[in-house]
């Protein structure tokens, strides 16, 4: 399928609210959320530029990057969650911290105000990672990444997480299903898709979407919900920007022949 790097979708504003901080600050919610063994409490970093927008006093609007994250007492799971969170970079850099990655951000836009001084806009990086799902041997978090550095719209891409905090391992797809049922799990999730885009069976996925070589596909960002299994595609990556974000679910009924024995695509786990 065609992909344009970061998928873009209008998050419904385009320039950062007012702000009268302007230094590096990292916040933490008092709430704690348990299930199982694990426990977590959301935190961020925030990092303001200090470079307003305008050169009226005035205007105190200015340029900010905030990264909220789930912060668990295993620190393994943290660092899982990092890892994944600090691959949506889009700048190819390895960042150590979080807050490593939202200072980055800040030096591109005031490097950039350097020599576009007149730059009405201002700039905004927002990742927000939140647990969608916990149950034994499953984590199930949604990263949010929203980005604004120019340009008409924001970018925005959505990726699911899957995680067993008890082996400490990433759950993929093919871990879920009967070796060398791929095929048949896209046959069915095909037959989902046409149904909900109003589609008949034989209809060309050509005109409107952006399916390779016009044929449907399946992608990894998928999640385990109390009704099936859902794989999500983001903005641009199948369909034009103005449609939003795709959502498929696989009723587990779907799954009875596809799922492996006893995991976590059986409703009764």
């Amino acid at each position: 399928m065609k992909k344009l790097g970061l998928f873009i979708i209008a998050i419904g504003f385009i320039a950062c609210q007012s702000e009268n901080k302007t230094s590096n600050t990292t916040d933490t919610t008092s709430v704690v959320t348990t299930g199982d063994s694990l426990t977590f409490k959301y935190d961020s970093v925030k990092v303001y530029s200090k470079t307003p927008v305008s050169v009226d006093k005035n205007v105190t609007d200015t340029s900010k990057a905030v990264i909220s994250y789930p912060l668990f007492n295993d620190e393994k799971v943290n660092q899982f969650v990092e890892t994944k969170i600090k691959l949506t970079a889009d700048s190819g850099k390895n960042y150590k911290t979080y807050n490593e990655y939202a200072t980055d951000f800040i030096k591109g836009y005031d490097d950039f105000r350097k020599s576009e001084k007149d730059y009405p806009q201002t700039w905004f990086l927002d990742i927000n990672a939140k647990v969608v799902k916990q149950k034994p041997g499953y984590l199930s978090l949604l990263n949010t990444y929203v980005n604004y550095s120019g340009g008409a719209h924001p970018n925005s891409v959505f990726i699911y997480l899957n995680y067993n905090p008890a082996t400490h391992q990433e759950i993929l797809l093919d871990s879920l299903i009967q070796p060398g049922s791929l095929p048949k799990l896209t046959a069915v999730a095909e037959k989902i898709f046409r149904k909900n885009e109003k589609l008949s069976p034989t209809a060309s996925l050509k005109d409107g979407y952006f399916f390779d070589k016009d044929t449907f596909k399946l992608n990894d960002n998928f999640t385990i919900t109390d009704q099936g299994l859902m794989f999500l595609y983001n903005p641009y990556e199948i369909k034009a920007y103005a449609y939003g974000k795709t959502e498929l679910v696989i009723p587990f009924s779907e799954l009875k022949e596809i799922a492996k024995p006893n995991s976590l695509l059986s409703p009764a786990n």
